[in-house]
């Protein structure tokens, strides 16, 4: 005898947001202040301050290996010499 329990899936986003529903005013409004910071920072500041510069330097995937293994042994035979 099989008994027919039907598996329910869990819901991780239904559980965040009962848990985000029953926070106090203050609890929202600070993962408000957090979450809009975190917005902020990675899709405006990101592409601003750290550009794509093996972009700019290579075509290739396999250029951009060669220019990062060059510039690695470059930087650290300069690193021992001091």
């Amino acid at each position: 005898m099989e008994s027919e329990v039907k598996k329910e899936k869990f819901n991780w986003f239904t559980m965040f947001w009962e848990g985000f529903i029953s926070m106090s005013k203050l609890g929202r409004t600070l993962w408000i202040i957090v979450i809009v910071k975190l917005i902020i920072m990675f899709a405006i500041l990101k592409p601003i301050f750290f550009p794509d510069f093996l972009k700019a330097q290579v075509s290739d995937e396999s250029e951009k290996a060669g220019y990062v293994r060059e510039q690695m042994i470059e930087r650290s035979s300069f690193d021992s010499e001091e």
